[in-house]
């Protein structure tokens, strides 16, 4: 498959899909965005950085971002279609990681509907590639079977090469906190069964919800759940109740801003509005930064008063100031930041999302801090 060159006019629906002039897509491609763009590419500072943010092998992708090509029926396309293909096309753009978002492909792809472990480690080996980690599911319940099941995947992570496993969900969506204290239980088991027999991290993913405020006092609803809150966060409960060994995160930090703008104050139990401000790199540095082996980078342009304040956009192309975040986290290189963007599939156009990965690829190699 050809790259589009994204300076010309080959592509001005892909222009078109991220709301961007021509002249701001070429000063996002080549990171010297201008002033309107307000991203973490807008500066001089940024280009004149004292270093790579990302080093080489560092550079990553979840394969959520490209599920529609991954999905792609190989016999009705020529555009790069199955697991096999698609690795060679993220090679070929200089991706260094994978992280899988589930292992089935189009059935008519090379090795089936879903290919075995060892064949996608081959497939990832004859393009230089590295898996890091899968977006599974975490048993919800602890049981000889659902151990067994545990297992099983931990096993194919081991083939395939991985340093972690986790989810792509929350540990709960529960805004209470029996629930999030059972999470933590699960987790403390699942982590450690994970780290001493696999030798696997467990991680999970967060939404913004996950940042708001548990309900943990304050009067009953009629199910007798507190309705009130005390100012805890529910994931950061989870990460003080969780074995610092064993369990880990991955910040998916878009989400992360997403809370930031929803969720900067609670209801206390006397019923007056707390002001309480989030800080996504703060909590990463306040719980320390070897906790979050891998991150989501994934951008957004500002969209004040909607909902969550954000809008997905490639990377390098939002106000995400990702120069500051990678630059002020601690042990700096020591994080697997793996390009995310949920919106870049496109049923009006079938290229989009491997253009998308190029485009982003290109600004996250770059950024410099």
């Amino acid at each position: 498959m050809k790259t589009p060159d994204i300076r010309s006019e080959e592509t001005p629906a892909l222009r078109r899909s991220f709301g961007l002039s021509r002249r701001q897509l070429m000063a996002a491609s080549t990171g010297l965005a201008a002033a309107s763009m307000v991203g973490p590419l807008s500066s001089s500072a940024a280009a004149k950085g004292n270093g790579v943010l990302v080093p080489r092998g560092k550079l990553g992708i979840i394969l959520y971002s490209v599920r529609d090509a991954v999905g792609r029926d190989p016999l009705a396309s020529s555009l790069p279609s199955g697991f096999k293909e698609v690795f060679a096309e993220l090679a070929r753009i200089g991706y260094k990681q994978i992280e899988f978002a589930g292992y089935t492909q189009h059935a008519n792809a090379e090795g089936g509907r879903t290919p075995a472990p060892a064949l996608l480690k081959q497939w990832l080996d004859d393009n230089g590639l590295e898996a890091e980690g899968n977006h599974g599911s975490i048993p919800s319940t602890i049981t000889d079977a659902t151990l067994a099941t545990f297992d099983a995947a931990c096993e194919a992570a081991n083939v395939l090469g991985m340093g972690h496993i986790g989810t792509g969900s929350d540990p709960t969506s529960s805004a209470y906190l029996a629930d999030w204290q059972l999470a933590a239980d699960r987790w403390n088991i699942l982590g450690e069964r994970a780290m001493n027999k696999h030798g696997l991290k467990l991680y999970t993913h967060n939404h913004a919800e996950a940042y708001s405020h548990l309900n943990d006092v304050g009067p009953l609803d009629a199910q007798g759940r507190p309705t009130r809150q005390s100012g805890v966060r529910r994931l950061e409960w989870f990460m003080n109740n969780t074995d610092s060994r064993y369990v880990f995160l991955e910040m998916d930090i878009y989400w992360a801003h997403v809370a930031q703008y929803r969720f900067g104050s609670y209801v206390a139990e006397d019923g007056t509005t707390v002001a309480d401000p989030f800080d996504p790199l703060g909590t990463v540095n306040t719980f320390g930064p070897l906790r979050y082996p891998l991150f989501h980078a994934k951008d957004g342009t500002s969209q004040p008063g909607t909902r969550d304040g954000y809008a997905f956009a490639p990377f390098g192309a939002g106000v995400i100031d990702y120069r500051a975040f990678l630059g002020g986290v601690g042990a700096k290189g020591y994080h697997n930041p793996m390009w995310e963007q949920d919106s870049a599939p496109s049923a009006a156009v079938p290229g989009q999302s491997l253009e998308l990965a190029a485009f982003s690829f290109n600004n996250l190699k770059n950024l410099r801090g």
